[in-house]
């Protein structure tokens, strides 16, 4: 039998594809000593560690076998040559090109995870592919992430120094029926294999495993990220269908919950032409501010913002509001538009192009001077598209600024001189205006301008020196703008993008990964202060927006205004861990796309206790304004109605 069945090449092929999980092995290592808090680790033994190692190497099947389908073909090929040095050549290639490519996605996310807390998707893409200063931000990756480098050349290295010790040996095959025939069927029964391995089970009437079923092996949802691993999550990624057509609920279901089409008209109560200016400030977490914390009985708390802390005392603040993205880019659209982004985001799906009713496109038709502010290279993150796409009048960059001097070498320009730059700006408007601010200090790799080091020292996280900088920048517009004409004239909104760097426990768990603050200041009206702990979230802001400039129109918006009582009650929907998140009442409920897999307690932020086997009277309800919601925002996208006269149509 040894002259027809080519055991030794079989016994290479397997030795190559077990040097692949090892590097898996060692990598998911990485990940976990350089995530051990967002991870949860402290809260694991090793047993449970290496169980969870263990169920990493499903996903890592899946992975392994994508990346190197076309290896094993020409691996196992039935030809003579097979083991001559050319051939042996070319099949390396087909092997270490695409791993290659696999080990450095699982090496970014060494570092890169604790920006997102999630693991890469194919979307890591959209996030580098709209960045004007690509070579800029690479250097500064390598420069303080330079271990991840180490870290990858030294498995490189290890890897091929482990390839080139096992070889094919020379064979003498006799190439007759039965050696044909022994390749074909061993060639065939891996190919079965691999369709099994591709799947993630035997059975074949499941779906195949997918990124959401790594939270079938733990108990906590942040320890699906150690049984994932990147590449995994990039290959699944890549055709991204989340942007289909839904029909979970009835027609009247979707009207007697979401209702999209708002209207705060009142007799006697005329349009407000108050100017607006909007702050969404960049990794700016709830976590940081002392005045959305003072409930929350962290141990030896600190506050690293003083300025914002004391506006809070005469402003609005929502101190349980929420991100509806991870991203940057998800924050423009939600904030402005009431459009939150889920498994994809809606800027980059193919149906950003649709016409989009805003804020910013409702007070243009009032006669607003509508404007965005971003110190970023024009064009950065593709807010200057997007800009386009919600109807601002003016866009102001780093070109309009025009004065690298004030470049920060990274992202753009430094937030104190561009606050100033925008508040100068503003003042030379002759209308009222609706003016929206990115800031981009408050952003890996977290430094603040050299005349500030001594001012603004470390914190437990490098971001909070950031903090603490651009909360002295906003503490600088304020001081420059309560002196202009339009001040107090003017309703301030200041949010976040999403958050960034976690110190206290309390915001590792995982209702609080999208907390954010949401803060309104009415300088002209010295009543208007307060604090609102009922569920907010971005899509909010926009109705809110209206509702306080008592707009006598109906409009188009998923959120709702925070002020007004006669409408949908506080709710928050999002996408964290892999699964829809919708809070409302007392409850949260958790929502994989097909069905609901749990509910907890609002006072449950790390979702420890599952209620779904209770069937709570509420539940049921909940379920359907969750169904209604996702249903409606797929529909009405590739049906293109996001306008007010198409929202009608509700889907």
């Amino acid at each position: 039998m040894k002259d027809y069945i080519r055991i030794n090449e079989y016994k290479v092929l397997a030795y190559r594809l077990l040097l692949l999980y090892l590097l898996n092995t060692i990598t998911r290592i990485l990940f976990v000593l350089h995530n051990s808090n967002s991870l949860h680790i402290d809260k694991s033994g090793i047993q449970d560690l290496f169980l969870l190692f263990f169920y990493g190497l499903k996903f890592d099947t899946v992975s392994i076998i994508y990346l190197n389908i076309l290896f094993i073909l020409f691996s196992l090929i039935p030809l003579k040559f097979l083991s001559h040095k050319k051939y042996q050549r070319v099949l390396s290639y087909f092997y270490f090109i695409p791993n290659t490519i696999g080990l450095i996605f699982n090496c970014v996310d060494i570092v890169y995870y604790k920006f997102t807390l999630a693991r890469s998707t194919s979307h890591i893409f959209e996030s580098i592919e709209n960045e004007p200063n690509k070579i800029k931000l690479l250097s500064t990756f390598l420069v303080n992430y330079w271990y991840v480098y180490v870290y990858f050349f030294v498995l490189l290295i290890l890897w091929i120094f482990l390839f080139k010790k096992v070889k094919p040996k020379k064979n003498h095959y006799v190439t007759n029926a039965k050696f044909y025939f022994f390749s074909i069927v061993i060639t065939l029964t891996i190919f079965l294999v691999a369709f099994f391995g591709i799947r993630g089970s035997l059975d074949v009437t499941n779906r195949p495993i997918n990124i959401i079923d790594a939270n079938n092996y733990v108990n906590d949802r942040a320890q699906s990220d150690i049984v994932l691993n990147t590449s995994f999550c990039v290959i699944r990624t890549l055709d991204d269908q989340s942007f289909n057509k839904k029909n979970y609920v009835s027609q009247h279901a979707i009207e007697t919950t979401i209702q999209p089409i708002k209207n705060y008209a009142e007799v006697g109560k005329p349009f407000k032409k108050m100017n607006v200016v909007v702050f969404i400030l960049e990794s700016f977490g709830r976590e940081y501010l002392g005045s959305f914390n003072k409930d929350k009985h962290i141990k030896n708390y600190v506050s690293y913002t003083p300025f914002l802390d004391s506006l809070a005392t005469k402003s609005y603040i929502f101190t349980n509001a929420y991100s509806n993205g991870v991203k940057s880019i998800h924050a423009m659209p939600s904030v402005l538009a009431g459009i939150p982004s889920f498994e994809e985001a809606f800027t980059t799906s193919p149906y950003i192009n649709t016409k989009i009713e805003s804020v910013v496109s409702v007070l243009n038709k009032e006669g607003y001077d509508t404007s965005f502010f971003h110190g970023a290279p024009n064009g950065s993150m593709s807010f200057l598209g997007l800009c386009g796409i919600l109807g601002f009048q003016h866009y102001y960059g780093l070109n309009e600024y025009n004065n690298n001097d004030d470049f920060d070498g990274v992202w753009g320009i430094w937030d104190h001189k561009f606050f100033q730059y925008m508040d100068a700006t503003l003042s030379k408007k002759n209308k009222p205006f609706f003016a929206t601010v990115f800031s981009v200090s408050s952003h890996d790799p977290f430094q603040v301008p050299k005349e500030f080091k001594n001012q603004f020292k470390e914190g437990d996280v490098p971001l909070h020196k950031c903090i603490r900088y651009t909360d002295y920048s906003l503490k600088k517009f304020f001081e420059k703008a309560s002196k202009e004409k339009w001040f107090s004239n003017t309703i301030f909104v200041i949010t976040a993008d999403h958050c960034n760097q976690i110190y206290y426990d309390e915001y590792f768990k995982t209702l609080n990964k999208s907390a954010v603050p949401i803060l309104i200041y009415m300088p002209g009206n010295p009543e208007f202060n307060g604090i609102n702990k009922d569920w907010a979230q971005q899509i909010d802001i926009y109705p809110t927006i209206l509702d306080l400039l008592d707009y006598d129109k109906p409009f188009r918006s998923w959120g709702r205004s925070l002020f007004n009582t006669n409408e949908v009650k506080p709710f928050v929907v999002n996408y964290i861990n892999n699964q829809y998140q919708f809070m409302y009442g007392d409850y949260i409920c958790t929502f994989s796309g097909d069905k609901v897999t749990g509910y907890y307690y609002k006072t449950d932020s790390n979702y420890t206790r599952n209620l779904i086997k209770e069937n709570r009277k509420e539940f049921k309800y909940i379920e359907v304004f969750c169904k209604s919601f996702i249903q409606n925002y797929y529909n009405s996208i590739i049906d293109r109605h996001l306008d007010n006269v198409q929202a009608s149509n509700l889907n």
